[in-house]
């Protein structure tokens, strides 16, 4: 292994490595991805063992068309192909009973398979240059904040892996949201993310959301602890802080307001025009950034929950060491 990754643009070094069962960084529209061949389990094994991943948790897998989806899974629900010519590519992710071509440690020992068609330009010419899916779960170590930029993951994970293909900050800012169909033939949302079950429901009508697993999760992301940052965050009610806290060892994830008396290089504004987008995209970036803030402690509120809102809350709940009462 490299002493340290390098980061560049070069989509065909990117490609060669991939080809030869390396593991490379890859640029999504949602985070950044620690990608490798999805059919060789030896390169699979290599993203489990650099994340520290458990193998029970499963992956997905990216390609550069939904016309390729049908290569490797049984069968694809009409609906989910009305879903795919809408918001695809794009931050969404089917759950699909497999072929065999793909390795049962790509899906954690399960017979469905997460499928995504990425819509970041990086990762699109990158596909259509392989003959293979690419297993590729958040390039971070296992359980910490997702990465949405090339420094990121050289700051995580820059001693383990040979390159970072840099493709600029990622747009989305949240993971895919999962989706998939349940035995009565009803649409399950496995995990919130970046597209809004709103926009879903305007094609599907009602689903189902389902809540977070604490071990053998079906989909990537349902685990009920992870994205979390070092220092602990505590989920409360920030005009209404302890009195007994120290503001200089103090951070804050508010919404749209500054909260007086912390220092502002303490305190991240997902958004101060309340705009869900902007604070999936300042998400993940801010929490990094406190997470390495000389303080001891970080107080977010939760956002609206509806939209995006909805994705930003599940990854705030599960980064949260403690939700005080009331939220």
């Amino acid at each position: 292994m490299s002493e340290s990754s390098f980061i560049g643009h070069n989509i065909d070094i990117a490609a060669t490595l991939l080809r030869k069962g390396e593991a490379v960084a890859i640029p999504t529209e949602t985070v950044y991805g620690l990608g490798a061949n999805a059919l060789n389990v030896k390169a699979v094994a290599k993203i489990y063992q650099i994340k520290q991943r458990p193998t029970f948790d499963p992956l997905i897998i990216h390609l550069s068309s939904f016309d390729k989806v049908s290569d490797y899974v049984e069968e694809i629900p009409e609906v989910f192909k009305v879903l795919a010519s809408k918001h695809t590519p794009g931050p969404i992710t089917f759950l699909l009973r497999k072929k065999s071509i793909i390795p049962d440690l790509v899906t954690a020992g399960s017979s469905y398979v997460a499928v995504r068609i990425p819509s970041h330009p990086v990762i699109k010419e990158l596909l259509e240059k392989l003959d293979f899916p690419l297993a590729a779960p958040s390039a971070n170590p296992f359980g910490y904040i997702s990465p949405t930029t090339a420094q990121h993951v050289a700051d995580q994970l820059g001693n383990k892996i040979y390159y970072i293909l840099d493709g600029g900050p990622c747009e989305v800012g949240l993971e895919s949201t999962i989706i998939g169909m349940n035995d009565d033939g009803k649409i399950e949302v496995l995990r919130k993310g970046g597209l809004s079950v709103e926009k879903i429901q305007e094609i599907t009508g009602p689903v189902i959301i389902r809540d977070t697993s604490t071990s053998n999760p079906e989909a990537p992301g349902m685990l009920t602890s992870h994205y979390a940052p070092k220092v602990p965050l505590i989920l409360a009610n920030i005009r209404e802080l302890p009195l007994n806290i120290n503001p200089e060892r103090t951070g804050i994830i508010a919404f749209h307001n500054f909260v007086p008396k912390i220092p502002h290089k303490h305190q991240i504004v997902l958004s101060p025009s309340s705009n869900f987008e902007d604070a999936a995209f300042h998400l993940f970036a801010g929490m990094r950034y406190l997470d390495g803030c000389d303080i001891d402690v970080i107080y977010a509120e939760l956002v609206p929950e509806h939209d995006l809102g909805i994705a930003i809350n599940d990854r705030l709940r599960r980064a949260a060491h403690i939700e005080k009462s009331g939220h």
